[in-house]
This record gives C-alpha cells, sequence and structure tokens, in this order.
C-alpha cells in the first residue's frame, strides 16, 4: 500500500472521484435528490472552496516554501500562519469542497458517498506521509502545531 504514498497528485485524484461521482450519478438516477436552487448552493460550496485554496497557496507562496504534494521533504517552512490556523490541511479541505459542491450539483446521495472515500484516501496515502515528512524536519515545533490545529476543520 506504501507504494501510492505521495505518488498522485491530490488534485488528479479529485478529479477521478469526480469523474466516478458523475458515473455513479448517472447510473443511479434512483438516488436524485435534487432540491430548489442546488445549482446556487454548489456554486456557494464551491466558491468557498476556491477561497480556502487560493489563501492556502498564497501563504505558501509568501513563505517561500513548496507547494508540490509529491515532495513533502522539501518544504522549507513550516507555514501555521492564515488559512492554517483553522486547519492543517487547507488545500486538500478545498478539494473536499469541490466535491461536496459537485454532489451538490450533481443532486445524488449516491454520489456523496464517494466523499469520505476520497478523505480517506488523502489521509491515508498523502496526509499521512507529509506528517512523517513534517515531523522530520520541523519536530517538537510541528508537534505543537498539531495539537494546536486539527487536520480538517
Amino acid at each position: 500500500m506504501h507504494s501510492l504514498e505521495l505518488k498522485v497528485p491530490p488534485p488528479f485524484v479529485a478529479l477521478l472521484f469526480g469523474l466516478l461521482m458523475w458515473l455513479v450519478s448517472s447510473l443511479g438516477e434512483g438516488a436524485d435528490v435534487s432540491f430548489d436552487n442546488h445549482i446556487g448552493v454548489a456554486i456557494v460550496v464551491a466558491s468557498i472552496g476556491v477561497v480556502v485554496g487560493f489563501a492556502a497557496m498564497g501563504s505558501f507562496l509568501r513563505a517561500k516554501t513548496t507547494m508540490n504534494p509529491t515532495k513533502p521533504s522539501a518544504t522549507a517552512s513550516l507555514v501555521t500562519h492564515g488559512v492554517f490556523r483553522l486547519t492543517r490541511n487547507p488545500m486538500y479541505l478545498s478539494l473536499v469542497l469541490y466535491l461536496v459542491a459537485w454532489t451538490v450539483y450533481l443532486s445524488n446521495w449516491l454520489a456523496l458517498l464517494l466523499v469520505p472515500v476520497f478523505m480517506l484516501y488523502i489521509y491515508q496515502f498523502q496526509i499521512k506521509p507529509e506528517e512523517r515528512a513534517l515531523s522530520a524536519l520541523f519536530g517538537p515545533e510541528y508537534a505543537l502545531y498539531q495539537a494546536r490545529v486539527r487536520r480538517w476543520l
């Protein structure tokens, strides 16, 4: 299982899950839960994802550290300011928000079942290896950050 760690960039994984969600929703018409203004709700949720994701990228750029999710050992500094005060993984949270927005747009509860599967995949193959790398790089400073800020929200 370790062979998948840090191999597939999370945005690509999110796109694959989005495709799977679309396939599931197109096959499971009996699971439709359309509601008034679902497109508006989807836009709001996706917009929150955009804000969170861009805020995280801005923090990384200001800290002059890598955003490459496949090379956490290349991290130059521990980013704990901005949106990172609220969540240790804002970029992954933004991907989750995009998938939730996509689910709302698709209006199919079967598609929603894939969101926690995506989160489990990201936790196992992306977050856990990143946490090991950051612990090795920043030691007690990272441990304090972990104790202070939640992984997701």
